[in-house]
């Protein structure tokens, strides 16, 4: 049995790790912590838990913390779990950061995209990003994973074969991508207010979202050579859910029937990412920790749909997933 504590526990994400810890036959939930709702029980903020997780939620003291748990789920805000961080690893726990704080491993580039300075940057180089279908081998060993964005995970993914196997341009990339509103977390905020968001479909931070640089960092590392995007996200009034299209040009004469067969050989093994031939939809996904991807070719160009749940494949049950390979249990426990 594993004890395992959930920081900043009032969020969207949080609340789905919770749900899918509690299934979890090896797992023991002995803390979790919010700055805003000290003292409160946790089911009074997720009514849902009521009776299935009996926890008052508690200030973040990393040595109390440390007595009762073995691993830690940070659901923090940016730039606050990576000055915490040190605090539990130097004492022999092991951690799942939901933040955007370990995905990248230059401090340079954290900097640009997320206007501060890193505050672990001597960390970054040791830190595993959390996407297994890549570094399966790697997160059964670290100690610190840096959980991947929802975005990123669902290009990630209908992206990597196709680099993987030199079959694409790398610097004639186009991400499309959708995402329901509960991607921008519960902090109320004007664009998901919902008589802004409620029947309108709206592109946002073109050019500039955050997730970029962090698909151009993992999709490079799957091809070997550096790669560059255009992305670009919009926001769907639906609670949960993305899907994502991606537009890539070959280098060679392909066709689809050698594609299918090249992703279904890259992802054989991997139980959490569904090669199907249909046109997949966020529904197929939802409430899952399944990642769909078809592809087809249109005139000179392929194309890749992918779709997933934000808030299970794309944070808690990738979380989860992680967990599982780092403590040696089967990676499906609890999906």
């Amino acid at each position: 049995m594993t004890r395992v504590a959930i920081l900043g526990a009032s969020g969207y994400t949080a609340l789905e790790l919770i749900k899918l810890l509690l299934r979890h036959s090896e797992v023991e939930i002995t803390a979790a912590t919010s700055r805003q709702e000290e003292g409160v029980p946790i089911s009074a903020i997720h009514p849902s838990l009521s009776r299935r997780l009996d926890l008052g939620l508690e200030h973040l003291l990393p040595d109390e913390i440390a007595k009762r748990a073995d691993c830690v789920f940070s659901c923090l805000p940016h730039g606050v779990t990576a000055s915490l961080a040190g605090s539990f690893l130097e004492k022999d726990l092991r951690m799942i950061d939901f933040s955007a704080d370990y995905r990248l491993d230059d401090a340079a580039i954290y900097s640009e995209w997320y206007g501060q300075d890193h505050p672990d940057p001597e960390r970054l180089p040791e830190v595993v990003y959390g996407l297994p279908e890549l570094f399966r081998d790697r997160i059964r060993q670290a100690a610190l994973v840096a959980n991947p964005g929802c975005y990123p995970t669902s290009a990630i993914l209908a992206l990597a074969p196709l680099l993987s196997a030199k079959l694409i341009a790398t610097d004639d990339i186009i991400i499309d991508s959708k995402s329901g509103i509960s991607g921008a977390g519960r902090n109320p905020k004007l664009m998901t207010h919902y008589p802004e968001c409620n029947e309108s479909l709206s592109a946002y931070n073109i050019g500039r979202h955050r997730h970029t640089p962090e698909i151009e960092l993992i999709l490079s590392k799957a091809g070997g050579e550096p790669v560059q995007v255009i992305f670009t996200p919009h926001l769907v009034p639906m609670d949960r859910g993305i899907l994502t299209t991606t537009y890539s040009r070959p280098l060679g004469s392909v066709d689809e029937a050698a594609l299918f067969a090249e992703y279904r050989k890259f992802y054989q093994g991997h139980p959490f990412v569904r090669i199907v031939e249909h046109l997949p939809a966020t529904k197929d996904a939802a409430d899952t920790n399944f990642c769909d991807i078809t592809i087809r070719i249109v005139r000179d160009r392929i194309l890749t749909i992918s779709c997933l749940d934000n808030l299970i494949k794309g944070a808690a049950g990738a979380a989860v997933q992680n967990f599982n390979l780092m403590y040696g249990y089967p990676e499906t426990m609890g999906l």
